[in-house]
């Protein structure tokens, strides 16, 4: 239980810093959250539990092809807000559409033998 509760601080922490950086410089704080940190803690944080080198490299490869999905989000939300939405109504919306295209990936991967 307490190396959970670390790993959970220390993900939590990580997360804290990424939004004090972001209320002083919003490009730098950008620049930091688009550090691929937390799947880096996620691949420590496995490699210390199971030391399974084809487990990570599944994850990773996972990773890469979830990432490319969720993109169109950071164009979306700013959109929305910037054309008078609310950021609940922005939010949703970004997430809703990142569920969908995370489906067409899988979807699409999965016709080219890519089983996420």
């Amino acid at each position: 239980m307490f190396y959970f509760l670390t790993k959970a601080a220390v993900s939590g922490v990580t997360a804290a810093i990424v939004s004090e950086i972001a209320k002083r410089s919003p490009a730098f704080g950008a620049l930091v959250a688009s550090l691929p940190l937390v799947s880096i803690m996620a691949v420590i944080w496995l490699w210390r539990d199971t030391a399974d080198p084809s487990r990570i490299a599944s994850h990773m490869e996972a990773t890469f092809w979830y990432v490319l999905p969720s993109l169109p989000m950071f164009l979306l939300i700013p959109a929305l807000l910037r054309s008078g939405a609310g950021f609940w109504v922005s939010l949703i919306a970004g997430c809703i559409v990142t569920f969908v295209l995370y489906l067409v990936t899988a979807s699409v991967l999965a016709r080219f033998g890519v089983n996420l």
